[in-house]
């Protein structure tokens, strides 16, 4: 099968890693195409061993195309992802524009892999949000055991959710702290540097914010519609991982031991809990993996049938680029893309 992959948005962060895991997992392209804005044109980035120059998205013809990635933020997407799809390329958005889109199915393929052929209405996939990602992969087994009631989730998020500009913004706060330069405040609200920050994109009426909102309604929409799930989102000094402190309110009861064990065996889970020093997984210690790993599984005594674990990931990777190249191939594993259409 000859398939012909477009990375948009190639020179980003998330667009790199996609470009690095399509390379890794030896992704059955026959021709991978990195896109970018009319100012990148010509730029060089990496792929594996090969060095691609970047085409123009404002005059590259998508025709024979197969299969789209698209890492360009939600405007560029809005435009550019139906004009894609309409030349006969499925288009995976990682932007949430498409995320609450009746007809576009929101895909974690541990979790709902089923839903994908949804695609053919509009041939848009979307990918979920980051924090959103790495949560249901860990709740998705333990819901099917005891049935999840409630979720509350406090997130610890990295800089590099809002890209290079943020990392580079915390590396240069801390420097300048050290050698009493000026604090420039740029790309978030408040100093990030050796701070925390309860604030991830806008804020709505409700006293959410969208990124909170975001994890509430993406849990609904890939796990069940009648969860309740309340969110705060804080972006902290790390450059790359996100951390999750999530409390889990089941129907039924579920044991501490019990969620091990389903944990244990579940895909996309790596478990590490021993409860003594260290027995846990950090959010350092997840950066360039590909799995989500949950720590610190123990009960809540406050209500009737809670857990509390400790959940973290490479946003990068599984909280974005991977979890796109995963959908991919599901596409090309299921015969939806390709010779076999």
């Amino acid at each position: 099968m000859a398939l012909r992959v477009a990375v948009v948005g190639a020179t980003g962060n998330v667009g790199r890693e996609m470009l690095n895991i399509l390379d890794e997992l030896k992704f059955p392209a026959s021709e991978v195409i990195a896109v970018a804005s009319r100012r990148s044109m010509g730029k060089e980035v990496s792929f594996g061993d090969k060095i691609l120059k970047c085409k123009s998205l404002d005059s590259f013809d998508f025709t024979g195309v197969d299969i789209c990635l698209m890492s360009a933020g939600g405007k560029v997407s809005k435009e550019w992802s139906p004009k894609i799809a309409a030349q006969g390329c499925v288009v995976i958005d990682n932007s949430s524009t498409w995320r609450m889109d009746e007809d576009v199915p929101l895909i974690v393929p541990e979790v709902n892999s089923g839903a994908i052929e949804g695609f053919k209405k509009k041939n848009i996939i979307a990918n979920p949000n980051c924090s959103t990602i790495q949560m249901v992969v860990a709740l998705k087994p333990l819901h099917d055991a005891a049935k999840i009631k409630r979720i509350v989730v406090s997130t610890y998020q990295s800089t590099s959710g809002k890209g290079k500009e943020a990392m580079d913004e915390l590396w240069t706060q801390t420097r300048g702290i050290f050698v009493n330069d000026e604090l420039k405040i740029e790309n978030f609200t408040k100093q990030i540097a050796f701070n925390c920050i309860p604030h991830i994109d806008d804020f709505m009426d409700s006293g959410d914010t969208k990124e909170e909102w975001k994890m509430i309604v993406e849990t609904k929409k890939i796990l069940d519609t009648n969860i309740k799930v309340s969110a705060t989102c804080v972006r902290v000094p790390t450059f790359v991982g996100h951390g999750e402190s999530v409390n889990i309110e089941f129907e039924t009861p579920m044991s501490d031991t019990e969620a091990m064990d389903i944990l244990s065996e579940a895909e996309g889970v790596v478990l590490m809990d021993r409860r003594e020093d260290g027995g846990y997984t950090s959010v350092v210690e997840c950066v360039g993996e590909h799995s989500v790993f949950v720590s610190r599984i123990r009960k809540d005594e406050t209500v009737e049938n809670g857990l509390n674990m400790w959940i973290v990931s490479d946003n990068l990777r599984k909280g974005a680029a991977l979890n796109a190249v995963q959908i991919a191939q599901m596409l090309v594993d299921k015969g939806l893309v390709g010779e076999k259409i």
